[in-house]
């Protein structure tokens, strides 16, 4: 089936609605959002803490502030202009969101009530800042209902349950997509002027993790495998504060409601590593801190988690400000959480790396950032790169909202100036031919079995702590998977509402791009962020204070570089 729209956005998460939402409120422009999940299943919902604004409700803040701990925090990885952009466009648009109907927390006097979060400073670092603006442990929740609501207002066309299949470029511009309809298992093609994809994150290539069962990196995939290369793909962020074997997240806005972290011994360990910003030290941080606990023999009853402690806090801030961390322990754990320790452990998180884009949300590719005409990224799957080496907390809902609208709005001017371009002939030609063999192959290698390889392997040997040798063994295991992926046959061949077909090729999604983490991981030979090499443990701005580019080339893969962005703050030693 053919569809034709000005804009076409992939992904219903946060970023994407918010791109939506532009394009929609601009006169004469037809719209369609396609996503694999229903709206409000998007990931972005389940974001718990906060967006961080400089909104000064509760004491002096300034969006400087949040541009130094921005940088600082990633670092010194973090294209500063960008950083800068978003730092400032984060108060207006949160107050956006407000006048969209979002149910801000508030304080006494009916302001937005804002609260402490890992890395967020007053003064460049002087001591720890309220900048988190938050609904109760559910932002995320609340910005992608409020968002879905506004969109539903404006008229903007959804094609729910589709799964995107390719990405169609003629000459040089992207004209289109195609998906498959989840439903009857149908091939549409959507023809547009511009495309933005806004499609996630790819947590679900590691075994423990936060990420849920649809962050595949499908469009960073797609592009990827288009030639676009991808931009620090080794700089993966693990959340210190994940439940014990099972990664479900709880929020960071636990320790910025005064949760500290507790060894075996119920020592408050953050204070032998960062006595400034103890448990609130950036992400990274503090999962190496955990890590060296359990390596030192104190991780609880000699295993390889420690406690999270609210006990202190008192039921009411439990109940009230965390009800949904409340909930997910009393759930998963069978805990009182008012009274009794949590058991948690660093869980893959988020991708600071991703399809490159300007702060506009052109893809840009090679070292020189050329725009490709017509194609867009938002969100977690694109690198802009405002969190570098690794993300503060409330940043990434920052990043959707203030780069989801100013994509959204770019892309609005770039279709009112631009006529379609001509798909090529059979657009949807490979798309068919990949569904086509994997219904049709009847003996092979199991999906199911790779993916759980695939997931053990990239969650022993690339997470907290890495190494070359642990790297090398890791890219003889995915080359191996790959291999095997290539034989792959399902036991369901019918063409409606088949989960195993979307699945089995969300797991070459996974494939293609943990090989792509790996590469980039052997090639940065220094620590930074959430990259720690135990084999170079320092950081190496001489060498390294640059970008990771990684192509797919009928050659293998390749890796150049480009430079940072270093516009106002000059490189220092990262001491919390």
């Amino acid at each position: 089936m053919y569809h034709r729209f000005d804009a076409i956005v992939v992904g219903a998460g946060g970023a994407g609605l918010m791109a939506a939402l532009q394009l929609a409120q601009t006169p004469g422009i037809s719209t369609a959002v396609i996503s694999k999940l229903y709206p409000s299943r998007s990931h972005t919902g389940a974001a718990q803490g906060g967006i961080g604004a400089a909104l000064g409700n509760l004491e002096e803040d300034h969006p400087e502030w949040h541009t130094f701990d921005t940088v600082k925090g990633g670092d010194y990885l973090v294209d500063q202009t960008a950083a800068d952009v978003m730092c400032h466009e984060a108060v207006e648009s949160v107050y956006e969101l407000e006048h969209y109907g979002l149910p801000f927390s508030r304080t006494p006097d009916g302001k937005i009530a804002q609260r402490r979060f890992g890395g967020h400073t007053r003064n460049f670092g002087e001591a720890p800042v309220r900048r988190s603006c938050f609904a109760a442990d559910r932002t995320g929740h609340m910005i992608l209902q409020t968002l879905y609501q506004q969109c539903i207002k404006h008229e903007v066309n959804f094609y729910s349950e589709f799964q995107l299949l390719d990405l169609v470029f003629n000459d040089g511009v992207c004209c289109g997509i195609v998906a498959l309809n989840i439903k009857d298992g149908e091939i549409h093609t959507f023809h547009a002027k511009a495309v933005l994809f806004a499609t996630g994150g790819f947590g679900r290539a590691w075994k423990i993790t936060s990420n849920a069962l649809s962050n595949t990196g499908d469009g960073v995939a797609i592009a990827y495998r288009h030639g676009i290369p991808l931009e620090d793909m080794e700089l993966y962020q693990f959340h210190p504060t994940g439940v014990y074997k099972l990664g479900i997240l709880l929020t960071e806005g636990a320790r910025g409601e005064g949760g500290i972290l507790r060894n075996s011994e119920g020592e408050r360990f953050t204070e032998r590593y960062a006595p400034t910003l103890l448990d609130l030290a950036p992400r990274d941080m503090v999962s190496r801190f955990i890590y060296q606990e359990v390596r030192e023999g104190r991780g609880i009853n000699g295993g390889d988690f420690v406690h999270l402690d609210l006990t202190h806090l008192g039921a009411e801030v439990v109940e009230k400000k965390l009800p949904d961390l409340a909930d997910f322990v009393r759930t998963y754990l069978g805990l009182d959480p008012v009274r009794e320790l949590i058991p948690i452990q660093p869980t893959a998180h988020y991708a600071m790396g991703g399809i490159p884009t300007d702060i506009d949300g052109r893809v840009i590719t090679g070292e020189h950032n050329t725009p490709l005409p017509g194609f867009y990224a938002a969100g977690e799957c694109a690198c802009v790169s405002v969190h570098g080496a690794n993300r503060l907390g409330t940043n990434s809902l920052v990043d959707i909202v203030v780069f989801g609208r100013r994509a959204g709005r770019h892309m609005a001017r770039y279709v009112q100036e631009t006529g379609f371009t001509q798909l090529p002939q059979k657009p949807d030609l490979y798309a068919r031919e990949q569904v086509g063999q994997l219904l049709a192959r009847e003996t092979g290698e199991s999906a199911a079995r790779i993916r759980s390889a695939l997931q053990e392997e990239m969650m022993d040997k690339v997470s907290v702590v890495r190494s070359e040798e642990k790297l090398r063994a890791a890219q003889r295991t995915v080359r191996q998977l790959k291999e095997q992926y290539r034989h792959v046959a399902m036991q369901d061949r019918q063409t409606w509402y088949n989960s195993e077909l979307h699945e089995t090729m969300e797991v070459g999604y996974l494939l293609d791009l943990s090989e792509s983490i790996i590469a980039g991981a052997l090639a940065r030979e220094e620590s930074r962020g959430g990259h720690y090499r135990e084999d170079y443990p320092t950081r190496d701005d001489v060498n390294f204070l640059r970008h990771t580019l990684v192509y797919d080339t009928p050659d293998g893969l390749q890796i150049r570089y480009k430079p940072v962005d270093l516009s106002k703050f000059e490189p220092k030693e990262r001491k919390y």
